[in-house]
């Protein structure tokens, strides 16, 4: 049985005009449809993944807090600044580092004193 509705709708997906045969239909075809399924489904995993990922980061920021030594990427992330940024402040005596071996350490105390006026 076919019904003889036809009802001018607007595509959800891509925004264009056609004509429903059925009062529930959402979108203009078949590609539409298929398009917007991925996009929930893409939408949704990334809903699934952002708490994670901010429970990371704030995770790794409590564990700097407590730390009285810091590599160089640890003080990257402390400060959101890149390597190079903090290999140039140490050369130019802003920052004073310790190599041992082949790892630069700073001492959290220097970082505070950045920023002390």
């Amino acid at each position: 049985m076919s019904s003889n509705i036809r009802v001018p709708k607007i595509c959800q997906h891509c925004g264009t005009e056609f004509i429903a045969k059925t009062t529930v239909t959402k979108f203009c075809g078949d590609n539409c449809a298929k398009r917007d399924y991925k996009k929930r489904k893409r939408d949704q995993k990334v809903q699934e993944v952002a708490p994670i990922v901010v429970q990371r980061i704030e995770y790794n920021q409590e564990q700097l807090k407590h730390k009285d030594f810091l590599s160089v990427d640890e003080t990257c992330k402390l400060l959101g600044a890149s390597r190079m940024t903090i290999y140039r402040q140490i050369k130019a005596g802003n920052i004073r580092a310790a190599k041992i071996g082949s790892r630069t350490i700073i001492k959290r105390t220097e970082i505070d004193k950045l920023f002390q006026i």
